[in-house]
């Protein structure tokens, strides 16, 4: 079972994007988005596989603060988070990763 997890450079931008913009707003609230992608790794990491399939060999965590998934796709040494997407902007953009 893989055990570590890397970021599609696209996937960490908008990561770094997301984490900014609320931070901007609200320090706190930024800090609590950060632990709750924290939380999200953790969990995939702990158990992949408990996640529901989703699109093109890849499954999705859904936060439940905020209105965005964690893409990722489980590899046999890696797991790759492909996406940090908003649930209601550009849907499956990052499908070509």
């Amino acid at each position: 079972m893989p055990r570590r997890i890397g970021f599609h450079p696209e996937a960490l931008a908008e990561l770094v994007a997301a984490a900014a913009w609320y931070r901007e707003r609200n320090p706190a609230t930024g800090a609590a988005f950060e632990a709750e992608i924290d939380r999200a790794i953790a969990r995939i990491l702990e158990a992949p596989e408990r996640y529901p399939a989703y699109v093109d060999d890849t499954r999705r965590y859904l936060l439940r603060r905020f209105p965005y998934a964690v893409v990722y796709r489980i590899g046999n040494r890696y797991i790759e988070i492909v996406a940090v997407a908003h649930g209601r902007r550009r849907p499956g953009h990052w499908r070509q990763r």
